[in-house]
């Protein structure tokens, strides 16, 4: 966290406003007659915009702590704040609609469907949107443009290389135009030029005012971002240099 000299504050420009406030986020799973807490509480916010890495061990919590932040768990204690909307106490169906239109999801195996072109798997993203059909090929066009795709359109994913594949994940996620983009582990399977690849994709996206969450075993990913934290046991630490 950034302390600013209270002599100096007004000199200080104000702190961008928060993609995401954790507080005390405690999360526990009943395994072979014990209770397991992969998280062990939490507090981090993240700022809007921001390009925040999450490192750790395999077994740290990392997967536990993208759920949450992905609005497809709910923790067992503390709040998972994201805008106004706090994930602990909300309903289904506003969790739904966070899922459908805030946040935008990357995984590392692509998961495109092999039969659809690189068009039809973003527009496939956008089915829980509810939205007209228009603005849907409006949005599509706009997220392959974004990621330098807009001429490999119908092109279906075994017709790309893999950079280009995780590219259309990307156009499928960004096409909702969410408030974050979470990515687990999104160069996991490229070599090194397609991570850097990708990693200009993203940069650039968050240079456009998207806020981007990677979890990452990769420290050359890691080092690209301006903010990196470590999850180890459950606790979370700032380890930005």
């Amino acid at each position: 966290m950034t302390v600013v000299d209270p002599a100096t504050a007004d000199a200080v420009a104000a702190p961008a406003p928060a993609a995401y406030r954790l507080t005390g986020v405690v999360k526990t799973y009943q395994q072979k007659g014990r209770i397991v807490k992969a998280l062990t509480g939490i507090d981090v916010e993240i700022a809007q915009g921001d390009f925040v890495t999450i490192q750790g061990p395999t077994g740290g919590g990392k997967s536990t702590l993208l759920q949450l932040l992905g609005a497809l768990e709910r923790p067992t204690a503390g709040h998972v704040v994201i805008g106004d909307t706090d994930l602990a106490t909300a309903s289904a169906g506003q969790l739904e609609r966070v899922r459908a239109t805030e946040i935008g999801f990357v995984f590392q195996g692509f998961n495109l469907i092999p039969t659809l072109t690189a068009a039809e798997n973003v527009d496939m993203g956008l089915e829980p949107a509810g939205l007209e059909a228009t603005e849907r090929a409006e949005r599509v066009r706009d997220a392959l443009e974004r990621v330098g795709l807009a001429d490999r359109a119908d092109h279906r994913p075994g017709e790309l290389s893999g950079g280009q594949q995780q590219r259309v994940a990307i156009a499928r996620a960004i096409a909702k135009r969410p408030r974050v983009l979470l990515a687990d582990e999104p160069t996991g399977n490229l070599d090194e030029h397609m991570r850097d690849e990708i990693l200009g994709v993203l940069e650039q996206l968050g240079a456009e005012g998207l806020t981007l969450v990677v979890v990452t075993h990769d420290s050359a990913v890691a080092r690209r971002a301006r903010r990196r934290l470590r999850l180890d046991r459950g606790s979370i630490r700032d380890i930005t240099r």
